[in-house]
């Protein structure tokens, strides 16, 4: 796309699949016009994972500020609502921001707004981890109420169980919550928002090449270090290869196996992304990332 027709003075969102060069063009942005780049990944903003989440390398970092990445410690839960709170006053810094990353929730919650529900209780949050482990994510959709059931990733584990969470606690099923939501912090209309499409053929074999370029650059190493403290029911646990090397670490699969798994994980994972982007982001310019 053409960097001089984006409006200057405008926030930018760009969403997009995983691997479909959507920090490239933010960071392309940010060198051309100034501003602020923002993560929107539900997996960067955890500090164990620098290279399996695809964070920014410390070169890129050094061209341009970056904010929300690598700040939370990967025991800790990280919500679309803690997102949303740390990126509000980011929009009245006075840089420009320009927010990218692949969690669709967050964009929605940014320009939609995000029904305000209190946290989890304790008691509730590990019964609904203990279904999750026992009976398996299917389980946890069925007690879902129909709209909800429409509305959320039921392929998601960590999305289904929120979901569930939510109704066990308030007795309200997370669809009826949402339909009572504030105004949103920014409304599209008052940014540019970009979409990054990535057909499958496309992106598959840049897939392939970056998680081989993630073990060459240490990615087997990153995930030694979280060897001793896996948990594999953490939010942190879900990026996508971390599972895969832990388990041939643990001797249960060869390295090649664990790179297959973890590439066909990361090629379904950009399904699912391309399919929520597809219903949910209406309104967006939409830009082939084969042309960027």
């Amino acid at each position: 796309m053409q960097i001089e027709t984006i409006d200057p003075s405008r926030p930018v969102l760009i969403a997009g699949p995983t691997a479909s060069g959507k920090s490239a063009l933010a960071l392309a942005i940010a060198r051309a016009q100034g501003g602020v780049i923002v993560n929107a990944d539900a997996l960067q903003v955890y500090a164990n994972w620098r290279i399996l989440s695809a964070r920014p390398s410390p070169e890129e970092e050094a061209q341009a500020p970056h904010r929300l990445y690598g700040h939370v410690a990967p025991e800790q839960d990280y919500s679309a609502g803690h997102w949303l709170r740390e990126v509000a006053p980011l929009l009245t810094a006075g840089a420009r921001p320009i927010i990218t990353g692949g969690t669709g929730l967050y964009f929605s919650a940014l320009t939609e707004g995000l029904a305000d529900i209190s946290a989890t209780p304790p008691d509730i949050r590990a019964e609904g981890d203990r279904l999750l482990r026992e009976a398996g994510v299917a389980a946890l959709v069925d007690t879902l109420d129909p709209e909800t059931r429409a509305r959320i990733d039921t392929a998601n584990p960590r999305r289904v169980q929120r979901a569930w969470e939510v109704q066990a606690a308030t007795g309200r099923g997370l669809a009826a919550w949402q339909d009572a939501t504030p105004p949103p912090l920014l409304p599209l209309a008052r940014a540019t928002p970009i979409l990054v499409e990535a057909p499958k053929d496309w992106l598959s074999p840049r897939i392939t090449r970056r998680f081989d370029a993630m073990l060459d650059a240490g990615a087997l190493d990153e995930a030694r270090a979280n060897l001793a403290g896996w948990d594999a029911a953490r939010p942190a646990a879900q990026a996508i290869g971390a599972p895969e090397l832990i388990a041939h670490l643990r001797g249960e699969m060869t390295l090649d196996a664990a790179r297959e798994a973890a590439i066909t994980a990361t090629r379904q994972y950009a399904k699912r992304q391309r399919t929520w982007f597809r219903a949910r982001m209406h309104g967006w310019h939409r830009v082939q990332a084969e042309t960027l």
